[in-house]
């Protein structure tokens, strides 16, 4: 078998992901067969001082954190994965699956603002029960802190897996894992309720990685980089692992890295020839708004072939305003990749040709609060402008139902979006009726199933995904749907002292009737302001873009609103932080 692999790599013809049934089996190949290639490269400043990783060196690692954790006896356990974005977290998630345990990363507190991260934390932990905790030594310290605050954590057995011993790896044996084996639980953001740990298999994640690898056409020559968090399913599938299966290197950098200085992302893909890149639309705007022209003139950006945009909903607005602002860096408008994907699908679900632009399609808005589909031209007044994300990929299937009767809509109207597919996760960890409800569902009257019911809105034209929002962040007034990212857009461009991407729109009961609240972030610079002009400008472009009267504004300073740690907003926790009153408003409202 051996020599008969060898002559098929020496002709190009040998794939292992076709050969090889998990993660484990993968990793441990490219170290036999391809050691010295490059499998990452840190920058551990987001801009020039790098950190390199071979697949040999990778392989070691992991075979020694493996080792340890065998001998731990934590085979078929959940471990805990508490790192900042580097090497070492990469190390330690292929650790656990070397040892044939199931890694739940988290993304680490933030120690000046444990009252908002640690809640989360606590939550996780207490909702898995860890065998064992695995770390860094320089956050040792900090975790210590951070025990006092959870002393149900304080049995918990904590090891820094940069100080295990030298050649506990060659005790490492070869777990005894399958395809259906847990790999991963990847927990919720928590955007919209506590998180949930969703469990996934070997399986679940070398189908969603051919599927990436497939319809983004990655080859071994291709180049990544990624800020992605990694402790959430587009940095650690996207960043992580779908380079590992294509067999190309990738650049990662640190989430804050990008977040403080957009220029470090560019700069990387520029200065490293990167083919894909990505992140959620708010990076793309941030890009146009904090890169100067100066900036621009030193990038190359001809090399971006996919430019993939998701994980929140996606601005035909901000992809224009992107175009513009970098074709003179070589950007091409057809690099955009719109696509939309969930933790509960793995990742990714639908998307379209690597080549094609994106797919821009125009309705009437009037029509989308009824959940009515009415295509019109883009200058017909109440037009609005939707981003399509592409067609179901293969071996997966969507289907738009009625949330409530469960029947499949009909073509022209918008319902739940619904997937079936290999890559469908097995469900949430500890949680069987959430399971059932979400992962178990069945069209009614055929039985046909079982699906899983994503929880978003959205509809099919022409075949093509178009997403419209949360079901469950869904705002009815007087009878009429209103989504709330529509309504935050237009309160974020009605005045230039708004922040944006820093705003939630909900609704609450006053008065025995439904009424609309605002709640948005100022920018930093901008705390002196009108903040009566603000706030009618927020009341006028609300009540003349969608009809409808705001019952109350409340103005933020910046970085208060309630965030995931993936950056998405949490509607649901700002809403019940403003009925308790416990929103930090400016001063002077």
């Amino acid at each position: 078998m051996l020599c008969k692999q060898i002559i098929r790599m020496s002709k190009g013809l040998f794939d292992p992901t076709a050969e090889c049934s998990t993660l484990v089996e993968l990793l441990h190949w490219r170290a036999l067969y391809q050691p010295e290639s490059l499998a990452f490269t840190f920058l551990t400043d987001g801009d020039a001082e790098e950190i390199h990783i071979t697949y040999s060196e990778m392989d070691l690692k992991a075979r020694a954190i493996g080792a340890w954790l065998q001998h731990m006896g934590a085979a078929g356990e959940r471990v805990l994965l508490l790192y900042p974005p580097g090497v070492e977290y990469i190390a330690a998630f292929f650790g656990c699956l070397y040892a044939g345990v199931a890694a739940v990363p988290v993304y680490p507190p933030n120690p000046s603002q444990l009252n908002r991260s640690l809640p989360r934390f606590k939550a996780i932990a207490n909702d898995v029960r860890p065998a064992v905790a695995l770390t860094t030594s320089s956050m040792l310290p900090m975790i210590s802190r951070l025990l006092l605050q959870a002393a149900e954590l304080e049995d918990l057995r904590w090891l820094a897996t940069d100080k295990v011993a030298d050649g506990i790896e060659d005790r490492w044996k070869q777990p005894a894992v399958t395809g259906d084996s847990l790999v991963l639980l990847q927990y919720t953001s928590g955007s919209t309720s506590a998180p949930k740990g969703v469990m996934l298999t070997h399986n679940n994640l070398l189908h969603n990685s051919a599927l990436i690898r497939r319809y983004f056409k990655h080859t071994s020559e291709s180049r990544g980089v990624i800020w992605l968090p990694p402790y959430h399913d587009m940095g650690l599938i996207g960043g992580v692992l779908q380079p590992l299966y294509a067999g190309f290197s990738c650049t990662l950098m640190s989430p804050v890295s990008f977040l403080q200085r957009p220029f470090n992302w560019l700069q990387a893909i520029s200065r490293y020839r990167a083919t894909t890149s990505g992140g959620p639309d708010f990076a793309y705007d941030l890009c146009v708004r904090r890169i100067s022209p100066e900036q621009r003139a030193t990038l190359n950006l001809s090399c971006w072939e996919v430019a993939f945009n998701g994980a929140e909903p996606i601005r035909a607005a901000t992809l224009e305003r992107f175009t513009a602002a970098f074709e003179c860096c070589g950007f091409r408008r057809e690099a955009f990749y719109p696509c939309y994907g969930l933790a509960e699908a793995t990742l990714i679900v639908s998307g379209g040709e690597k080549e094609a632009s994106p797919v821009f399609r125009t309705f009437q808005s009037e029509a989308l609060t009824q959940k009515r589909v009415v295509e019109v031209s883009a200058e017909q007044e109440g037009a609005q402008t939707l981003v399509g994300c592409g067609q179901a990929l293969q071996d997966q299937r969507i289907v738009i139902a009625d949330p409530q009767t469960l029947t499949p809509c009909q073509p022209g109207r918008v319902g739940e979006i619904w997937v079936h597919g290999p890559s469908v996760a097995q469900g949430y960890w500890n949680r069987p009726e959430e399971t059932e409800q979400a992962f178990q569902a069945s069209l009614a009257p055929t039985g046909e199933g079982p699906f899983l019911r994503t929880g978003d809105l959205g509809f099919l034209k022409d075949g093509e995904l178009f997403v419209v929002g949360r079901l469950k962040d869904l705002i009815i007034i007087a009878g009429r749907n209103l989504y709330p990212q529509d309504i935050e857009q237009t309160v974020e461009q009605s005045h230039p002292a708004l922040r944006p991407g820093c705003g939630a729109t909900f609704s609450i009961n006053a008065s025995g009737e439904e009424r609309l609240v605002v709640v948005q972030e100022l920018e930093r610079h901008h705390r002196d302001i009108d903040l009566d002009a603000v706030v009618r400008a927020i009341r006028r472009a609300v009540a003349e873009y969608h009809d409808v009267q705001v019952h109350n504004v409340a103005l933020l300073k910046t970085g208060r609103i309630p965030k995931t740690s993936s950056g998405k907003i949490q509607r649901h926790a700002c809403r019940a932080a403003f009925l308790a009153g416990n929103l930090e408003l400016v001063e002077g409202q």
